[in-house]
């Protein structure tokens, strides 16, 4: 795929997403809110109450207030591009440039945490702990964060649509063959396909795509939460 199909990919996610949010908001908007939820207003409610209780337990109440926005956004982007590949679409979050900057937002928080909960002295000090020369080691480790967590999500999203295109590429393969040995006519329909790939598409998109959601968000606010002094998770 292109730059140029890529970004068109990613910023065609980026305004379904936003019209979504936009059109669940009103649906919300226009509830009772003395009624039973059900539908989707029912869905919204338990995600975000979900993902807001799982920040809580990890940062604090009082820092969640912030915090559950972006947790709540990130799982929902990172999802839908992920089972993008069920649409025939090539997802989003296998652009190691949209991983890396999720990422890059998920590590600033982190440093932003770090220097709250101790400073910027005691956050510079960090740098050459517990000797100096640890130095080199410990800068290493600071962006050890950053290539892990964009790594992972690159790897596991473009390694299930490759495996992907190497199936359809197979199916067909063996679907122009089998016809061509009853009656010769050339290329044929990849019938084989709808046959093997549905079972495939449900564990390398909607499963895998589901599990890389959750690890992304889960450490996301673990490592935030580990800054977040215990005190101030209390408070």
């Amino acid at each position: 795929m292109t730059i140029q199909s890529d970004v068109f990919v990613i910023l065609g996610v980026t305004i379904l997403l936003c019209l979504a949010v936009i059109a669940l908001s009103k649906k919300i908007d226009k509830t009772d809110p003395l009624a039973k939820p059900h539908g989707l207003v029912l869905l919204a409610i338990m995600l975000v109450e979900t993902l807001d209780n799982q920040v809580k337990d990890n940062v604090g109440p009082r820092i969640a207030k912030n915090l559950s926005p972006y947790v709540t956004t990130i799982a929902i982007y990172i999802f839908l591009s992920n089972i993008l590949g069920l649409f025939g679409f090539s997802s989003p979050t296998g652009n190691y440039s949209v991983t890396l900057m999720l990422t890059i937002i998920t590590w600033v928080l982190v440093q932003i945490a770090q220097l709250k909960a101790g400073g910027f002295k005691a956050y510079m000090h960090s740098f050459i702990e517990p000797i100096p020369v640890f130095l080199p080691m410990n800068i290493f480790g600071k962006f050890s964060t950053l290539l892990s967590m964009s790594l992972r999500l690159f790897g596991n999203v473009l390694c299930g649509g490759i495996i992907m295109s190497l199936v359809y590429s197979f199916t067909s393969w063996c679907s122009t063959a089998l016809i061509n040995f009853i009656v010769p006519v050339g290329s044929a329909f990849n019938f084989i396909a709808p046959i093997l790939t549905p079972a495939l598409h449900f564990y390398f998109d909607l499963f895998a795509g589901f599990i890389q959601t959750l690890i992304f968000i889960t450490l996301t606010m673990v490592f935030i939460g580990n800054e977040v002094p215990e005190e101030m998770k209390k408070a």
